[in-house]
């Protein structure tokens, strides 16, 4: 063997021992580093007290205690004098040795204190008192090693033990002032590998106390689809929900961005924590934009697991302006209006969203829109209650009795229009809207709709319960389906998640925009945060038509129904004017004239006034019809003039083509 290779063996033996070293003295740092950073912080400490004004302090108080000691050896040899020359204690000599003696003593003690408290202001330094604390066992067990030996055998155990805790104080001082480098792995991103340097037992240990966090240590951190989880250890002075409340200390300790969802809950034990910092999302590189049918709605962002919104539902969608609440929306609205057993029903007050779906939903934007299909979806409610057979929660769907989600955007609108009043100096008419049955429909459908197939999917803006929030009390309480995307304030997030939201780490409030959204499927179960999927307006309008839902039927309305052979059949003419055909058990049944087109909320008010109605409440009772819309139709036929209103304010039928 050459000396190449010899030298070569050698260097790599001696880089392998070196390695091991290091790694010993890697993995003792973070066990060493809570002693040094006591006794540096103790250092400094003392360093601080050490001021001019403390020694000035120190000194005068220990002149004044060598002065208070000459005393009281001064008065107790008074004392001991007076005693000699007089046998009796109640002397008056005595008595005034025995007094001074006294104060002496007083006086020495109280000096004495002084003196302590003064070296507290001004305590050495621990350097040295570390050397008087080694002083004093290196002495003796020197003194004790010399005693012991014989001629044959020298004994130093008592010295080597006092010089071991020498080393092993030193040792400890050193491991624990270094500075550990961290490997990390170059795959992860410069963010997620300072944060993991952050999190590595030996920084943490080193800075843990600084942040007020001494006496929790993390586990090794695990890369994960959804970011970095590591598990940290409490000692007994920690409770999992105490170091929840410390986020923001922990916050400043990783040097993490505020806006970085951190999530930090109780561990597998007792003694233990997690956190969870979402620097990844599992849903990243996830195709989410268009729709067909069966998609799912998103993706989970910590599975990576498609997440699907069951039609049938009751269910509340949250999100400010720009957090892409309308675009999320879209894909259930697609799916509720796809099949042949499923109707949809858009309230959309602002109007742009409904005008997308007007090929494949009913929809109502003006005020007297949407009383008129609240009014009509009421009444569809209690008639399909009524068929459920016994036995059965729900009706069966189909496409007689279809499925029907009735989606109201903007929330806080609807209630809006639901309080309007009628202008100033305005009287009172028979037949004039109850704008607040809007809301009264609305809640009915949210407490009672849900067995009649008739769903109800309301979002909002501002999901605040206040006098301009945009959800009403008791119909927040009857939606337990939950969807929140970027939300404003956290009283918001509470509005839609409960109370004990933020609490419980749910902060809505700071999901990033748009299209994050996160999900509860009930009152107990935490919501899961998922990417939600595009769908544009173009994309809307694109999809092919579907039926649009209309009750068929007159709606019993107020308890009674007009029955069918007492309902006037009439025919629609080129002309704008209306036949009143005879009644239809008057005449054969092929004399009944065939309808050209369907019978509109207009030509039943017309027939009701031809048929004998007199007032809006007569129109009212013989078509079933709100008086919102009987209202409305009765003024657009007498400024057509085929009414006459007199002026005691009776109807009348104005030309009438025969």
């Amino acid at each position: 063997m050459d000396s190449k290779e010899v030298w070569s063996k050698i260097t790599s033996s001696t880089k392998s021992v070196g390695g091991s070293a290091m790694n010993v003295a890697d993995a003792l740092s973070p066990i060493c580093a809570p002693f040094a950073a006591r006794w540096d912080a103790e250092a400094d400490r003392r360093m601080q007290l050490r001021t001019p004004e403390h020694l000035k302090a120190l000194i005068a108080a220990q002149r004044e205690y060598n002065s208070a000691r000459v005393m009281e050896r001064q008065a107790s040899a008074q004392r001991r004098l007076a005693r000699k020359d007089s046998n009796n204690p109640f002397s008056a000599t005595r008595r005034a040795a025995r007094t001074a003696d006294k104060a002496a003593r007083a006086h020495r003690s109280a000096a004495k204190n002084d003196v302590t408290a003064a070296k507290k202001n001004y305590p050495a330094t621990l350097k040295a008192r570390a050397i008087q604390a080694h002083a004093v066992h290196v002495v003796p067990a020197g003194v004790s090693s010399w005693l012991m030996s014989t001629a044959e055998q020298w004994v130093i155990w008592p010295g080597s033990v006092s010089a071991g805790l020498i080393a092993l104080n030193l040792g400890a001082l050193w491991l624990g002032r270094r500075t550990v480098t961290v490997p990390v792995d170059d795959a992860l991103s410069a963010e997620e590998q300072r944060l993991v340097q952050r999190l590595d037992p030996s920084y943490w240990a080193q800075h843990a106390d600084e942040r007020g966090l001494a006496g929790t240590v993390p586990a090794p951190v695990q890369i994960t689809p959804a970011g970095l989880v590591t598990s940290v250890r409490l000692d007994g002075r920690w409770k999992p929900s105490a170091f929840k409340a410390k986020h923001e200390e922990i916050r400043a300790m990783l040097g993490a961005r505020t806006d970085l969802r951190m999530e930090i809950k109780a561990g597998s034990h007792g003694d233990r924590a997690t956190i969870t910092l979402r620097t990844r999302s599992a849903a990243d590189g996830v195709e989410l934009t268009g729709w067909t049918p069966g998609a799912p709605w998103g993706v989970d962002t910590v599975t990576g697991e498609p997440v699907m919104v069951p039609l049938g539902r009751r269910m509340l969608i949250a999100g400010t302006s720009g957090s892409g609440k309308s675009w999320s929306t879209r894909a259930i609205l697609a799916e509720a209006s796809e099949a042949a057993d499923h109707r949809l029903v858009v309230i959309d007050p602002k109007r742009v969203e409904a005008i997308n779906w007007e090929h494949r939903a009913r929809t109502a934007i003006t005020a007297e829109d949407v009383l008129d299909v609240t009014d009509e979806l009421v009444a569809e409610m209690h008639e399909r209650l009524g068929l459920i057979p016994r036995g059965q929660d729900v009706i069966a769907i189909s496409p007689e009795r279809p499925r029907i989600t009735v989606f109201v955007d903007e929330g806080a609108e609807v209630i809006t229009m639901a309080r309007k009043k009628r202008a100033k100096g305005t009287a009172e008419e028979p037949g004039d809207p109850d704008w607040s049955r809007i809301m009264e429909n609305l809640g009915t459908l949210a407490r009672m709709a849900r067995a009649a197939e008739i769903i109800l999917i309301w979002a909002t803006q501002k999901p605040t319960m206040d006098a301009k929030g945009g959800i009403d009390p008791q119909i927040s309480a009857q939606i337990t389906y939950r969807a929140a995307l970027a939300l404003s304030t956290s009283g918001e997030s509470r509005v839609v998640f409960g109370e004990d939201a933020t609490e419980k780490g749910w902060h809505a409030h700071e999901l990033p925009m748009p299209g994050v959204a996160m999900l509860r499927s009930g009152p107990k179960a935490p919501p899961h945060p998922i990417n939600t999927r595009a769908f544009s307006p173009a994309d809307v309008i694109a999809l092919p038509d579907r039926p649009v839902w209309h009750r068929s039927a007159v709606a019993p309305v107020r308890g009674h129904e007009v029955p069918a052979e007492a309902r006037p059949a009439l025919r629609l003419v080129k002309d704008g004017d209306f036949l009143l055909a005879p009644p239809a058990q008057a005449a054969p049944a092929a004399e009944v004239p065939a309808q050209v087109g369907p019978v509109t909320n207009r030509d039943k008010v017309l027939a009701a006034v031809v048929d004998g109605a007199r007032t809006a409440r007569d129109i009212v009772d013989r078509t079933g019809l709100n008086k919102g819309t009987v209202s409305r139709e009765v003024k657009a036929l007498v400024s057509a003039g085929s009414l006459v209103k007199g002026e005691d304010g009776m109807l009348t039928a104005g030309e009438v083509s025969a």
